[in-house]
């Protein structure tokens, strides 16, 4: 047990397929279910780099750490995930007769995920940061009016946000994604509310969390914005001028230090919830999880509680979550 008048543990986590990964500042847990119904468990150790290294938690460059950190947990997750359900529509296959090649799994490696990711990034940074660069500067002739320059490229990258992030939620598989999605959130706000967890009380939740990567997302963009029209205002000082080059040479290579930023501004955001002024600059990011989340049902809710109750161990199991329950099984590590 602990002294509830503690500093509550800090938790996050993310949506998998058909599922919820958790983590907890010793620990990441990722709870799925199954197609026959169960609710299977991967718990591992884990202990963050800037905990383990602490001079490397100072601000900005523990919040570029955290991201990379995450990201890789993030795709190792994901992939242990399909990989489960891969066994699921394979089985199904089965019974209908169907004949299935055996695969070897053995899930994703760190290297595996850090390649995937860097695909990701480069893909992602191609449509978010170096083409709105590009649009703006072929488009508009206002490459040396710095602050108009990065509104415009800055409301492009968002546009193209906006639109893809509206376009895939049509997607069926992406309905049930966003669904974890609220339920993950419905159970930290549960679990920081000191209340027991079960479906009953995490569903009075909402499903907008303002620590949500999504939230985060938004606040990159708009210190990206602030950031380079600051970046770009001294290099044309210094040079009377600046091209799409300089600017794709300057930008891209700084990226991580706005994620550090932005990494920053999130968790002060967190400190001081109850301001007007944090309220204010929130709003966007609950707005945006309008999209991303969906109101899950009591099953979903189920799923996000056993992942959150496996991250925190055994201090907070007692208190704050019920027994463990004849569905859930849990897999060797």
């Amino acid at each position: 047990m602990h002294d509830t008048e503690e500093k509550i543990m800090p938790v996050g986590g993310q949506a998998v397929i058909e599922g919820v990964m958790m983590r907890s500042p010793k620990r990441i847990a990722t709870a799925i279910r199954r197609s026959n119904g169960e609710i299977e468990i991967d718990t591992k150790e884990y202990i963050s780099l800037i905990q383990r290294k602490k001079y490397l938690n100072i601000p900005i460059v523990r919040g570029a750490i955290t991201l990379i950190e995450v990201m890789i947990l993030g795709i190792k997750t994901l992939q242990w995930s399909a990989d489960k359900a891969m066994e699921d529509v394979e089985e199904e296959d089965r019974k209908k007769g169907k004949k299935v090649k055996e695969k070897k799994k053995t899930g994703m490696s760190t290297v595996g995920a850090i390649f995937t990711i860097s695909i990701a990034l480069l893909i992602g940074i191609g449509m978010f940061f170096a083409l709105p660069l590009y649009l703006t500067t072929e488009i508009f002739n206002i490459e040396k009016e710095a602050l108009l320059f990065n509104l415009v490229s800055g409301g492009i990258r968002i546009i193209f946000f906006l639109l893809y992030v509206w376009g895939i939620s049509f997607m069926k598989d992406v309905k049930r994604l966003f669904q974890y999605h609220g339920a993950e959130h419905k159970a930290i706000f549960a679990f920081e509310d000191k209340v027991f967890l079960s479906a009953k009380n995490v569903q009075k939740y909402t499903t907008f969390h303002p620590r949500c990567g999504t939230s985060f997302i938004v606040i990159v963009m708009l210190v990206a914005l602030i950031f380079f029209a600051f970046l770009d205002t001294l290099i044309i000082a210094y040079t009377g001028s600046i091209s799409l080059v300089v600017r794709l040479l300057t930008h891209l290579p700084l990226i991580p230090i706005v994620g550090g930023i932005s990494y920053e501004a999130l968790k002060a955001s967190a400190k001081h919830a109850d301001s007007k002024i944090v309220q204010f600059l929130i709003t966007p990011g609950l707005g945006l999880q309008r999209i991303t989340t969906n109101q899950p049902d009591d099953e979903q809710i189920e799923v996000a509680i056993v992942a959150l109750r496996e991250a925190l161990g055994e201090d907070y199991k007692d208190e704050l979550v019920p027994e463990e329950t004849p569905l859930q099984k849990r897999e060797a590590v």
